[in-house]
């Protein structure tokens, strides 16, 4: 099985209206008056960082892109749990998760601890939020008439990795090895958003999987893509690794944060996602897993 088809077999036993149809960032818990958001993610060796990543690099890239997650969701982190495969460089990992933990006023509550035996390894963070609003932002509230608005700038992870054009400290290295959550931008946005999630796999692939989610189309403009190198533009959003903010607002919105507006919504037509009025070339979008 590929991973769509895994996911597929997976919604068909995620009935709780707090799995979300396992079509957003995040599961979405109701308690005692409150939202509790709820998000899990894995990096492995070799597929998400380097073989020779820095381990207190890997341990800040666990803990933020689990952030990011609950910044697509306006939420602040109540705490996090950490799964940790030991071996070497168990120290390095120590230090960087106490960096990103203590630069997020994070708590550690928890986790559990493996041998590696060999293997290749992986970490697992699971964090935990309190929403700020409510509705909590969803993929599936964008509407026809909504724009489409970025964060940030697109690619600059992809610049990051790239060892010809890499600069330790420059600002696409630091996008690399160590992203940083828009946990202040989330909550700000959303209390206005129709629609929001995290750029992680690419723009295209998650812009697309929001318009599908909504049930409409966005049409995007090419020309208006906040990229980091023009040269390599259709590389920059589709590689990923990004975790700005993607989110739809009505195009009256007064914005709180800098955006770009990329496109709008539109009632969904025969193609969920048109960059610059065609149906994207190629079946490379963004990353998925085999």
């Amino acid at each position: 099985m590929n991973e769509l088809e895994f996911i597929a077999a997976l919604r068909a036993m995620a009935s709780e209206p707090a799995a979300r149809g396992l079509e957003d960032d995040a599961a979405v818990l109701e308690i005692g008056g409150e939202s509790l958001v709820l998000t899990q993610d894995t990096l492995v060796q070799g597929i998400h960082v380097r073989e020779d990543e820095d381990h207190a690099d890997i341990a800040w890239k666990l803990v933020a892109v689990n952030l990011s997650d609950l910044a697509a969701k306006g939420a602040e982190p109540v705490g996090v749990l950490i799964s940790h495969m030991l071996g070497t460089g168990d120290e390095r990992f120590l230090d960087g998760l106490s960096e990103v933990l203590g630069e997020f006023a994070v708590p550690l509550l928890g986790g559990d601890t493996t041998g590696s035996s060999g293997a290749r390894r992986s970490w697992t963070c699971t964090a935990l939020g309190r929403a700020t609003h409510r509705p909590v932002p969803d993929r599936r509230g964008a509407s026809s008439g909504d724009a489409i608005y970025v964060t940030g700038t697109l690619g600059l992870a992809m610049l990051g990795i790239d060892e010809d054009e890499r600069n330790i400290g420059s600002a696409a290295d630091l996008a690399y090895r160590r992203p940083w959550p828009l946990l202040a931008e989330g909550v700000a946005l959303a209390p206005l958003v129709t629609a929001m999630m995290d750029v992680s796999d690419g723009l295209f692939l998650d812009c697309r999987r929001m318009a599908l989610a909504s049930g409409v189309s966005f049409h995007l403009d090419s020309g208006s893509f906040p990229v980091a190198y023009p040269a390599r533009a259709d590389a920059c959003v589709r590689w990923g690794d990004d975790y700005q903010l993607l989110f739809t607002a009505p195009l009256d919105a007064a914005l709180p944060v800098p955006a770009t507006q990329i496109g709008l919504v539109d009632t969904r037509g025969f193609e969920p996602l048109w960059i610059d009025g065609r149906a994207p070339e190629g079946d490379w979008l963004g990353y998925q897993h085999d």
